[in-house]
Parts: C-alpha cells; structure tokens; sequence
C-alpha cells in the first residue's frame, strides 16, 4: 500500500491540471465565441505528404507514435489535411470527446474504406445486396441491421446461449497447451500465438457460425483454416493501406488491391459456406423433434437468421474481420502483464479460486459475476496494449472542439486509446500494470488522472456504433484468463517489443509463455 506521502507526489502537476482546467472551459465556448475552424493547428498538405516518403518523419512510424508527435508539435488539437479525401481534426482533450459523441446524431457516420465499400457494393454484391454490415455501414440502413441485432448479440440474457460452446473451446484450449509445452521447461512453442489465433478464431465461429471446426484439434494444419487466417490478417493491414493513399486501384491494377478482394472473398465464402451447414442441421434437426426433444434453446446464429439470414452473413463476416486479431492482442497483452506481476497474478488466483475451489470447478454465468478483480486484470491489459489509436466520427453539424469552431461535414478522430495507455496526465504511473485503478474503490482514485473523464477509456466504443460483439469478447476473455489462472502459474522470460504497431497492432515476437501446472 503506497504512503499518503507517495501518493500525493504521484498527483498531477499544478500546471498540468491547470491547462486542462482550460482546455475544459475553451471546450464550453459557444459558436459564435469560437475561434474559425480555419485556426486550427497542423501540417500542411505538402508537409504532410512529404513526411510518409522514404527519409520522412512518418515513413514506417507507428499512427500512433504520429499522432503523439503531431500532439507534441500543435497541442490537443489538430487538423490532419487529406491526400486523398476528407480533412481529419484529431482531438487529444478528453473534454471534446463527450460533446462529439452527445452529437454524433440518430445514425452516427464512421468514414468506412473505399475498398470496403467496392467490396460490398460492386464485387459481392451478390451476398451484401446493398447492405453494408454493422463495421462499414451507414445510415438508416445500418440503424435498420444494428436495432434488429442489438437484442440478440448484447442482452445479458443471450449469453447463456453461447457459454457452453466458449467453455468447449476453453477446454481444448488447456489441452492444447498441456500437450504443446516443453515437458522440462513447460514453455510453448514458438508458433503458440497461432494457437491464441485459433482460440479466438474458433470462440467466434462457435458463436456466430453455431460450429465446431476443430482448430484447437485435428483441424490446426487444415489449408483452408490457413487460407483464413492469412485472409484475416491481410484484410486488417491492406485495408488501412489502400484506404490512407490515393485510389489507384480505381484506375490501375494494384496488386494490393486484388490481394485484398480475395482475402475478403474467402472469408466470405468460409462465412457462407458454415452458416448454410448449421442452418441445415438446425432444419434437420426441427424436422426430427430434436431440438424440442432435448430442451435446446435457439442459438444466436439462429436468432440472426430469422431476421434475415443475409444479416446471419454479414454479421459473421464482421466479427471475423473486425474481431479476430484485436481479441488476440487484447488477450494476449493481457497474459503478458499477468506474466510479468506475479503479485497481480496471485491476488487474481485468490479471487477465482473463491469460485473455482477445484481446477475442474465448472465456470458458470451466476458465478462469473464474482470476478471484479479479474475484469480489471483485461481493462489493465488492453490499456497498456491497445489495438489501434481510437474512432472516427463525422459531424453533423458545426461543433466546437477544444474552443475552435469545427464545421459540419468534418471527420473527428477521437485518439482515446493510445492517448490512455501513452500519457502520464491521464494515467499516473502510465506503464504500470495496475488493476486497481478500475477497481471501484476511492483508495484507488489516485491511479486515475484528475482530468480523466467516463469518454477516456473507449476500447469498444461508446454509443449507437459501439461494439455489437462486446459482450461475446468479454466473456471469451474472462473464460480463457479465468480457466487459464486457476490451472496454471503463467510466465514469461523476455518481454520486449512484444507487439509491432502500424495501424493496428500485431505480434512481434514469439510468444513462448511457461504455463506450470497448480498443484490444486
């Protein structure tokens, strides 16, 4: 427990607070007090432009470490000038992001990649219809998709119909590893993070494909699991690419650009291929009284279906492609930091095992409820290993941002996430691993910065656009890190440089974690 003294000299700097005390009163300035969106700090287009060339200030830098340095050179607020399409204002003052979000509007607009759209409404227009999905979509036809399936993907109550599958996984899981590590060492292979990929991937399509594909198992090495994985990662970082530079590929035959329409095309065929098979055994098994002879309750791909089994579809895809790699990072940083503080480890086991006396205790959706320690450990985690630097939202209307007039029309970049992780003002003690600042408790109220406020912390969103897959990423999570504490004390040799960061994050090393068997 630190000192009273030690904690009043980890407090904000006077100076510190004082200038956001500002930037909350500018935030507060009305329309016609505001100063011209014209002001606004930043780069020109040429500066810009000449800072992504070979030699330049942002060539093959992180987004956001440009994002920190744009911070440190213009101040909380900033306009980014287009290359190729629309201006960006990023704001680093948590006080605006409270005003964008309380007037983003009925149908919030998020800048969805050209290439997303191409796909969708021009290459496979043949599954999509028109429809955008939940991740790329906009308007009342997206505000149609997200009022239909927020009652089936984040009603609490609809958890219980995907537990049991994520219990499954989990326990293939453990197998996985007992069977994989060095019997001596009790380390994992180098390629262990591919069977993280494989938890992830399966949890996933367990719950939106209502199916069982063995990647834990027999299926690990199977080609077309591969293909999908290398197809899941091609369209997280060639999406980004061809979206930030000019649009070539309108006019030219960029490879990238063909590379990236059969990633997209693969997962959409594994998506539509699965969905057909459960919906068939479904059928299957309504003709022959099954289900209705067994007590089983509809599944959430099933749910989705009777609405349209086109949303079925999309829905699927968009957790794949947007859910995939994220989750694996989010899990993954979090088994790290638990790794490097053994004490948070310990006092993480002392809560689980309250719940889980025995290693094979069944998890379950009453007792998953005693875990605030646990929750805190992945909110830890995924501050300190964020997945990518924030949100985008397009105004509506005229708004004023940090005391400069932002005009209707203008792309707002809220960098919460990066900003949490990266930043001493907001979070004292910035690198530390330290669960207890999410804890609700006012003896931890100095682990949190004073100009902290409920719109900082965002890793799922906030709002009408905030993550539909939530609840599904949340208990996938708490399952792994609760099964994988109580079974096993996790550690690992060498932390450095554990993730690579273009756009969004990605492993960087082998994951070789030790995971030594409890003796109870």
């Amino acid at each position: 427990m630190l000192s009273p003294q030690m904690n009043a000299s980890r407090q904000i700097p006077p100076k510190i607070r004082q200038l956001y005390r500002c930037l909350a009163t500018k935030a507060s300035v009305g329309l016609g007090e505001a100063r011209p969106y014209a002001d606004i700090p930043g780069p020109t287009k040429f500066q810009l432009a000449r800072a992504f060339l070979p030699g330049g200030r942002y060539r093959g830098l992180p987004v956001h470490e440009m994002f920190l340095d744009l911070n440190r050179q213009y101040g909380s607020i900033f306009r980014m000038p287009s290359i190729a399409g629309v201006d960006m204002v990023l704001t680093m003052n948590p006080q605006d992001y409270e005003i964008i979000f309380r007037n983003e509007g009925q149908f919030p607009y998020r800048r969805s990649f050209q290439v997303m759209d191409y796909f969708k409404r021009v290459h496979r227009r043949d599954v999509f219809e028109g429809h955008d999905g939940l991740t790329s979509g906009n308007g009342p036809e997206w505000g149609k998709m997200r009022t239909a399936v927020n009652p089936i993907l984040l009603q609490p109550r609809n958890a219980k119909l995907y537990m049991s599958n994520l219990l499954q996984v989990s326990d293939e899981f453990l197998e996985r590893i007992r069977s994989a590590r060095d019997p001596t060492t009790q380390e994992m292979p180098d390629d262990f993070v591919e069977d993280i990929r494989n938890l992830v991937i399966e949890s996933i399509c367990s719950v939106a494909l209502n199916a069982h594909l063995g990647l834990l198992r027999e299926n690990r090495d199977n080609q077309d699991i591969v293909s999908l994985k290398c197809a899941l990662k091609d369209v997280v970082e060639l999406g980004f690419q061809l979206d930030m530079m000019p649009a070539l590929w309108k006019y030219l035959p960029v490879p990238s650009f063909k590379k990236l329409m059969a990633a997209l095309d693969t997962i959409t065929d594994f998506c539509c291929h699965h969905i057909e098979l459960a919906l068939r055994r479904v059928e299957d098994d309504a003709k022959a009284g099954r289900q209705a002879a067994l007590g089983l309750e509809t599944s959430i791909l099933e749910k989705l279906a009777k609405f349209d089994r086109q949303t079925a579809v999309i829905i699927a895809i968009d957790l794949l492609s947007a859910g995939a790699d994220p989750t694996l990072v989010s899990l993954g940083g979090t088994l790290l930091s638990l790794a490097k503080n053994p004490s948070k480890q310990d006092r993480l086991l002392e809560e689980i095992r309250g719940i889980l006396p025995d290693k094979d205790s069944p998890l379950t959706m009453e007792n998953m409820k005693s875990l605030p320690y646990l929750r805190a450990c992945i909110k830890e985690g995924i501050r300190l290993y964020p997945i990518g630097p924030g949100t985008l939202r397009r105004m509506p209307h005229d708004v004023v941002l940090s005391g400069y007039r932002v005009v209707a029309g203008t792309d707002v970049g809220i960098a919460a996430n990066y900003q949490m992780a990266n930043m001493e003002q907001f979070v004292p003690q910035v690198r530390e691993f330290i669960p207890e600042r999410w804890l609700r408790d006012e003896t931890n109220s100095h682990l949190v910065g004073e100009t902290a406020t409920p719109f900082m912390y965002l890793p799922f969103g906030f709002g009408p656009r905030s993550c539909a897959g939530k609840r599904i990423v949340d208990m996938m999570m708490e399952i792994a890190i609760a099964r994988l504490v109580r079974n096993f004390r996790i550690g690992f040799d060498s932390i450095e440089n554990a993730f690579k960061t273009q756009f969004f994050v990605q492993p960087n090393i082998p994951f070789k974690f030790k995971f030594v068997e409890r003796d109870d």
